[in-house]
């Protein structure tokens, strides 16, 4: 017979450690299977496994990392101070693990709230592993920028390194108790922390490798739409975690995070789609996942922050505006010269732009239920209800998201590059998958043999 023993002061809230460890599982079902389908089928099909296994490395690698030092990093106790030039607070917290940062025995904390919120009801082990899928799902997002060229060895370097110098700055200072967070400045899921991030850092990524093949940027068809859309559907619905779990309790604000996530999903969805019907006369399905995602990432920052008029609203303009810079700025120079692959910095980019500014305009003070409390030290006034100054605010917070993830990739990149080729030879961007893994994504032959045939 197995005696089970209460734990001390029964803190333990049966339901509150249910729902966060389920929204914890369909945030990491995003990222595996989810964008590993995605860009598996989104990509030419001698880049198909490539694709797909860089996201299962990832999400491997960022766990490890995340377990010995970059939760600590992100959440753990203030390190660093910011530098003169910017406003005083925290800027990173320290590695190595402390009593209250740390400690699977412990009840979970979130320093940036600790002195308002009461206990959150489940355990330190809960929180680092709802706080890992979120961390994950950043690179792996940047990686939709570098596909068809990143070395393999570049990435397996890259991934731990900026995990834990680029986001973790970025989650500390808005989410971990840091400076931005102290401000004023929010980002009620990661509008801010993993996908202006991980756009900007992609951008440049993609800016210091170079591009993919001529022949590859001239004609990259995916290889299933079918499996592409499998995979958007899973980073769809999982979003209901990503956005749900963030009031870190199954409370009303959880349902409100996401009903308006699926309210931006679907109206900016449409609205790429009838922006391409007008344009192009056809509706095209690759479209309507760049929609969706767009939707997806601008009720990010606000999903909690705002009603289901505001969601709505992001969900039109997030898709609108990202539209236009695909469209029209995509085929200026810069866009032209810097191979982004699957369109990074206008998906995530522009639309976490205009979903975090969004809620510094349409952020209702009636709305955020947060950590089980509702009151006023949780609530976000927007310009819409007379507050300006979180308009300012969200555009500060945006520009050091920018800027350090811009300065910070591009010198990470080139250190790396010091060591490892940061993109394959051309013979192997040639054959790609075979050359790389010596494996196919496909064996549609009459008695399963590979019959190679040079950049298919």
């Amino acid at each position: 017979m197995t005696i089970v023993q209460a734990l001390p002061g029964n803190w333990l809230d049966t339901g509150d450690n249910a729902w966060q460890l389920t929204a914890a599982t369909f945030v990491g079902i995003m990222s595996i299977p989810g964008l590993a389908l995605l860009y598996g089928g989104a990509v030419k099909k001698k880049w198909a496994v490539n694709s797909a296994f860089m996201v299962f490395y990832a999400f491997s690698a960022v766990l490890m990392v995340w377990i010995l030092w970059a939760y600590n990093m992100s959440f753990g106790k203030p390190w660093f101070n910011t530098p003169s030039f910017l406003p005083s607070g925290a800027w990173i917290g320290h590695p190595c693990p402390t009593t209250s940062s740390y400690n699977m025995e412990k009840e979970a904390i979130i320093p940036s709230a600790a002195a308002a919120m009461p206990a959150l009801g489940y355990g330190q082990a809960t929180m680092v592993y709802f706080q890992f899928v979120f961390a994950a799902i950043t690179p792996i997002i940047l990686l939709g920028a570098i596909l068809g060229r990143v070395s393999f060895k570049a990435w397996v370097i890259f991934v731990p390194l900026w995990t834990t110098f680029i986001y973790s700055v970025g989650a500390y200072s808005l989410w971990g108790g840091g400076w931005l967070g102290s401000m004023g400045v929010v980002d009620y899921s990661g509008g801010y922390v993993i996908h202006l991030s991980s756009a900007f850092s992609g951008f440049t990524a993609a800016a210091v490798i170079g591009p993919r093949l001529a022949r590859d940027r001239e004609s990259f068809q995916p290889n299933s739409l079918l499996i592409t859309l499998a995979g958007a559907g899973l980073l769809w619905l999982g979003w209901s975690g990503f956005n749900g779990g963030d009031p870190f309790t199954a409370n009303a604000d959880a349902g409100v995070g996401v009903l308006n996530t699926h309210t931006a999903t679907a109206a900016a969805l449409l609205t790429w789609t009838l922006l391409d019907v007008i344009a192009y006369g056809k509706p095209s399905i690759l479209g309507a996942v760049n929609g969706m995602i767009t939707g997806l990432v601008a009720i990010t920052p606000a999903a909690g922050y705002v009603n289901g008029t505001g969601a709505l609203i992001l969900g039109i303009v997030a898709a609108t505006i990202p539209w236009m810079t695909w469209n029209w700025l995509g085929k200026t120079r810069l866009f032209r010269k810097v191979d982004d692959v699957l369109g990074v910095i206008h998906t995530h980019g522009v639309a976490a732009l205009v979903g975090g500014i969004g809620t510094g305009i349409l952020a209702d003070p009636t709305m955020v239920e947060w950590y089980g409390t509702k009151g006023d030290q949780f609530a976000v006034t927007g310009w819409w209800y007379g507050n300006f100054h979180q308009v300012i605010l969200q555009l500060e917070g945006a520009a050091f998201i920018i800027v350090y993830n811009v300065i910070g990739t591009f010198i990470l990149l080139k250190l790396i590059g010091l060591f490892v080729a940061l993109r394959f030879d051309d013979e192997t961007l040639l054959i790609g998958d075979d050359a790389i893994h010596g494996e196919e994504a496909y064996a549609i032959y009459a008695d399963g043999q590979k019959i190679p045939v040079l950049g298919d």
